[in-house]
């Protein structure tokens, strides 16, 4: 019962690193990535969807993004899409593909990345340690009923402070390695 419960907490707590991952790779730094732009929503018919679903992703040069289109018809969507989005990026359309210059990012443009990726990171870690208290609250009740002994108790509770710290430690981690690939110049 206590196992099932670390592991339900180790498993959502795996499940924020990931989600904060995915997060921090759509931060735009000096090079180009398709990530940046591939889960981009594009109306498509009528519905939202990826840019990657509609188009070729490609990085013809390390400024620069290229995107061609699988249908001509999305081209407009798709270059509304990127105008509409956070990324701050126009793009040049020729009729047939979409290119994507990237500037190079000013300092104070760094320093705007750089409380971004701290933002989101102390939303990862908010997420931890929500899925810590829940599954501390669930350990009590357990105790609470008599399902476990009081020293169990202890033990799992112990666990579970490693367990979170150690995903906290991740957090930090991917969020210095962001912050050091945005003041990379």
């Amino acid at each position: 019962m206590v196992k099932e419960a670390l592991a339900e907490a180790e498993h959502k707590m795996k499940s924020a690193i990931t989600a904060l991952e995915e997060n921090l790779a759509t931060i735009r730094t000096g090079r180009a990535s398709p990530v940046l732009v591939e889960r981009l929503l594009v109306e498509y018919y009528g519905s939202p969807t990826q840019l990657q679903q509609l188009a070729t992703i490609t990085v013809p040069e390390p400024r620069q993004l290229l995107i061609k289109p699988f249908d001509q018809a999305s081209l407009k969507n798709i270059e509304r899409a990127i105008q509409a989005s956070e990324l701050g990026l126009t793009p040049t359309n020729d009729g047939k593909v979409i290119r994507l210059n990237l500037p190079p990012l000013t300092e104070e443009r760094r320093r705007d990345l750089v409380r971004v990726v701290h933002h989101r990171a102390e939303e990862a870690r908010a997420s931890i340690r929500n899925i810590r208290r829940h599954t501390h609250d669930d350990l009590r009740e357990f105790e609470k009923e008599k399902l476990i002994s009081e020293d169990e108790l202890k033990r799992a509770e112990a666990d579970l402070q490693k367990l979170t710290d150690r995903y906290i430690g991740k957090v930090d981690e991917l969020s210095q390695r962001k912050e050091a690939e945005i003041r990379e110049i």
